[in-house]
């Protein structure tokens, strides 16, 4: 659903606003419609998202914001007064908004506001959600937009012509998903919540890394620059060795945009006994690396 949006908001040479670090897909999908991806910073400290970063990242050539709330990595939330304030810069510009809400459900402080709310952005919103995350339903590829009559009907023609629909069973799963109780929602954000404290906790008591505690989604993204630059490491090259050496599957930050250097993502979407084995391993990392001792 994201290259459908993309395909029917953006034309060659469009400037398209999208988050780094954040979801690289966004910025691949406009190089391939022939746009321009422009990066606005998100913060990975506070997990806030700052409307002054949007702001001045727009030009006479930009035609899209790309809105991803709660964010991946940075787990970047917006406040009501933020998302009042993007809506009056989407209108003063005459933005198009992508809103990429896929982990809507999954706060551990607070409630989702989502953009379209806001006056006027409903009709120059096409929001994107799915089944995979509150649902866990992340196999069968089932999602959705929402967006204004004229969109739909361009999306629906490339949908048509591409995929042309989702199996009849997966579509009953997902129907049988939104009208079920929805107890299994809030017992995995429970869940997630305890998962969370957890890896954060440990994730500040390994030496040179530091990591703010993510308001919702599932990710950690934790600052290693104290440990690179101890050893002398990029960031991918850290995680290579994250999963080479010490058989920790991390994500290097560099991959979200320029802003995600000096950052890894870590999911803590499993069970405890491997968020402990997890914690154990990036310490091991960090300890023999700090000593200059790294595993052969």
């Amino acid at each position: 659903m994201l290259l459908y949006a993309v395909l029917a908001l953006v034309r060659p040479r469009d400037e398209v606003l999208v988050p780094d670090p954040g979801f690289p897909i966004y910025e691949s999908a406009v190089r391939l419609v022939g746009g321009v991806p422009v990066p606005y910073s998100v913060s990975h400290d506070d997990g806030a998202l700052h409307v002054e970063a949007i702001a001045a990242q727009i030009t006479s050539r930009t035609r899209v914001l790309v809105l991803n709330l709660p964010g991946n990595p940075a787990a970047t939330v917006a406040s009501p007064a933020a998302l009042d304030a993007v809506a009056e810069l989407a209108i003063r510009h005459d933005l198009a908004v992508l809103s990429d809400e896929i982990y809507s459900r999954l706060y551990f402080e607070g409630a989702h506001e989502s953009i379209a709310s806001r006056p006027g952005l409903a009709e120059r919103t096409i929001l994107v959600d799915g089944f995979s995350k509150a649902y866990a339903m992340t196999g069968w590829r089932l999602g959705y937009g929402v967006m204004p009559a004229r969109l739909a009907e361009r999306v629906a023609a490339l949908v048509i012509n591409s995929t042309s629909c989702v199996p009849a069973f997966i579509q009953l799963a997902g129907l049988a998903a939104l009208t079920g109780p929805q107890q299994c929602v809030a017992d995995l954000v429970s869940r997630l919540r305890a998962r969370r404290d957890v890896m954060v906790h440990g994730l500040n008591a390994i030496p040179h890394v530091q990591c703010a505690s993510p308001p919702a989604a599932f990710y950690a993204f934790p600052d290693v620059t104290r440990l690179l630059e101890r050893s002398g490491l990029s960031t991918a090259a850290l995680a290579r060795i994250l999963l080479d050496v010490y058989g920790l599957a991390t994500l290097a930050g560099s991959s979200f945009g320029a802003r995600g250097e000096g950052h890894v993502r870590l999911s803590f979407a499993t069970l405890p006994d491997l968020l402990a084995a997890a914690l154990e391993r990036l310490a091991a990392c960090a300890y023999d690396l700090s000593s200059a001792r790294p595993r052969s």
